[in-house]
């Protein structure tokens, strides 16, 4: 929420447009129009500091130095899994009958080691689910496990690509969609550079304007037509 942001600093601190600009993406000039509130559209502000993306001495740093860039703090970093069964939520574990019977139906190729791994269960349990000796059987329905949110779409791609490439099995290539995505992207940065001209120009001509404006109601300028 860049603008959000933006329109927070203007508000709580000191630093320069330039700084301001630099720190959240924008242009200078549509900070410029949020401090004059000439932007379209208003905007509440979003504190940085609260949102951990900066702190206040950063600010501060900021402050006293206007050529100081700000320096947006690193994001947590994420949590790797360790080795030992996966931890499912107790909301969760009454679906992973219905991931295994999926998994089995639709990747008969992965073993149930990585099974019980990538779902968190036991050999016992996808052994009864397979041969259908499961006590709840007749309710067990295959789903998607990355629905379910049992494990990540990135987990089970690379699950499924292990096991095929150790079995032997070629994983079959769609390409029919990378001319359209590559388009849509063109099309969306398109789009996104003619937006910021369209509000860059705006803005200049409406700065011209005022400042026009500005030079022909100055009673110390030196107009000629003056009488």
């Amino acid at each position: 929420m860049p603008h959000a942001t933006a329109s927070w600093l203007v508000d709580n601190s000191a630093l320069s447009f330039d700084q301001i600009a630099e720190f959240c993406g924008l242009h200078i000039l549509e900070v410029q129009a949020i401090a004059d509130d000439t932007a379209g559209t208003k905007y509440t502000g979003r504190d940085p500091v609260r949102a951990h993306e900066i702190t206040m001495d950063e600010i501060h740093k900021g402050e006293s130095n206007p050529d100081y860039k700000l320096k947006m703090l690193k994001g947590p970093e994420p949590v790797r899994r360790t080795k030992g069964p996966r931890y499912t939520p107790v909301s969760k574990r009454q679906d992973k009958p219905d991931g295994i019977a999926w998994i089995l139906r639709n990747h008969p190729e992965i073993s149930d080691g990585a099974i019980g791994k990538l779902i968190g269960t036991t050999r016992t349990t996808i052994a009864a689910i397979r041969d259908r000796s499961h006590w709840n059987i007749s309710n067990i329905t295959p789903k998607d496990p990355v629905t379910l949110g049992l494990c990540s779409q990135r987990e089970l791609d690379a699950l499924v690509s292990k096991a095929a490439k150790k079995a032997g099995i070629e994983m079959p290539t769609d390409s029919r969609l990378d001319g359209d995505r590559e388009a849509l992207i063109e099309e969306l940065r398109r789009e996104r550079e003619d937006n910021a001209r369209r509000i860059e120009a705006s803005l200049k001509s409406e700065a011209e304007l005022i400042s026009g404006v500005a030079t022909i109601l100055d009673p110390f300028s030196n107009n000629k037509g003056e009488v």
